[in-house]
């Protein structure tokens, strides 16, 4: 998957520390904070999911946040 950049980020994550910087939109889910991003399957991920593939989340470290993982709306 490619970074994509999430309409209306508020920030970026990680730019300043060396890494390519992942936007972000920071929002509500219900009462809680979120922060939401955008990735791009690239047209061999896109394919593998067309014909099945799951997604799959890594997260680094041993504890587990809550997540959801979700499809966004197609770009104009």
């Amino acid at each position: 998957m490619q970074i994509g950049r999430i309409e209306r980020a508020t920030r970026v994550l990680g730019k300043s520390q060396g890494y390519l910087g992942l936007p972000v939109r920071d929002e509500m889910f219900g009462e809680d904070p979120c922060m939401t991003s955008a990735w791009l399957p690239t047209p061999a991920e896109l394919e593998a999911l067309n014909n099945g593939a799951a997604v799959h989340v890594k997260l680094l470290g041993t504890q587990h946040p809550p997540i959801l993982v979700e499809v966004g709306e197609p770009p104009c």
